[in-house]
């Protein structure tokens, strides 16, 4: 039990500190005396918040200024120095551009769908070196061999997580060779993930599904590929490509949409090496064929190589059509037949 000061006129020392209304604020005392006659004495400290919520100088109401250097919170008016040795929660290293703030960052990589994992485990590094960068010995290089086999096993727990782990081994493979972004390796591992939780894989190759998936997420995303280069690519045929294509879209209820043939002329006229103008001129090819009605039904590959090599003949730039040909994985009989077709429809006359 303990029992307060009492003033003549009847207050406590408790009620005049109330009465004041900044005394908790600014860590006023407050004096108990218990039963025994001891006296013990409390100091009611700021929390973080409190001090957060002070914008104006205590002396002067001036604006506070922050100095993060100093780790300090002064007045602007007056130089009173509200609060010192602030906590600084930002980094201890300076970076100048994202690259070298990413590459000091002491926080892992972001979750991803292109690790089986989503990147959540630990690999061992392949380096046979310690931490001051001189080499193991012999032994301890047998035992680091050791650990990595039994790190990549424990990764995988399971049959299903063991094929996730290779069907988007194979996906990150085939989408470096096409050179594909890596949104689309992205949206391919959903769609494979997809594929696996709805049970869509017995009966099918891993390579097959993954293949697919990532044809349909080359298609989603807007950066395609023509059937031929993923065949060249994958290692299943063409005909299997193209039936578990259609299978996977139908079960799972994908919309992709019809491959737009502008969408082929940058790859194109990049290999190529021809000048913007004959990109702007393929493309307005391309958009006065599809205004005319002449494209539907036709390949969309074979119309860009078409358009590629008019404009390039309008541009007078030399582009044979064995190359537009090479380049597109197209025949020389279709650019002939598509070429005349768009400058017919362009209403330009053809050489």
């Amino acid at each position: 039990m303990t029992e307060t000061y009492t003033y003549s006129d009847g207050g406590t020392e408790r009620d005049r500190l109330a009465d004041r209304g900044d005394a908790s604020a600014t860590g006023e005392r407050t004096r108990t005396r218990d039963a025994a006659g001891a006296e013990s004495t409390s100091v009611d400290e700021r929390t973080e918040g409190e001090r957060e919520r002070i914008t104006t100088c205590p002396e002067c109401d001036g604006r506070l200024a922050t100095d993060t250097e100093h780790g300090e919170t002064v007045c602007s008016d007056c130089g009173l120095v509200v609060e010192e040795d602030s906590v600084d929660r930002g980094p201890e290293w300076r970076a100048f551009n994202s690259g070298e703030r990413d590459s000091k960052s002491r926080v892992g990589a972001p979750t991803t769908n292109m690790m089986h994992d989503k990147g959540l485990s630990t690999n061992i590094g392949w380096q046979d070196k310690d931490a001051y960068g001189k080499s193991l010995t012999g032994r301890q290089r047998r035992r680091m061999q050791r650990l990595r086999t039994w790190n990549e096993r424990f990764r995988t727990r399971d049959s299903k997580e063991r094929n996730l782990k290779q069907a988007l081994g194979e996906i990150d493979r085939m989408s470096s060779a096409l050179g594909l972004p890596d949104t689309v390796r992205e949206t391919a591992s959903v769609i494979y993930r997809r594929a696996l939780s709805e049970n869509l894989l017995p009966g099918r190759s891993i390579e097959g599904v993954a293949t697919a998936s990532l044809y349909a997420a080359a298609r989603q995303v807007g950066n395609p590929r023509s059937l031929d280069e993923f065949t060249a690519v994958s290692r299943v045929e063409k005909m299997e490509l193209t039936r578990t294509y259609r299978y996977v879209i139908r079960e799972l209820g994908l919309r992709v949409q019809p491959a737009d043939p502008t969408s082929y002329v940058p790859r194109f006229v990049s290999r190529l090496d021809l000048s913007e103008d004959t990109e702007r001129r393929a493309r307005e090819l391309l958009d006065d064929a599809a205004n005319a009605g002449i494209t539907s039904g036709k390949s969309p590959v074979g119309l860009a190589a078409a358009a590629v090599y008019a404009a390039a003949l309008l541009s007078n730039e030399k582009v044979t059509q064995s190359q537009v040909s090479d380049v597109a994985d197209v025949s020389e009989v279709t650019i002939r037949n598509r070429y005349k077709e768009l400058l017919d429809a362009s209403g330009t006359v053809s050489a």
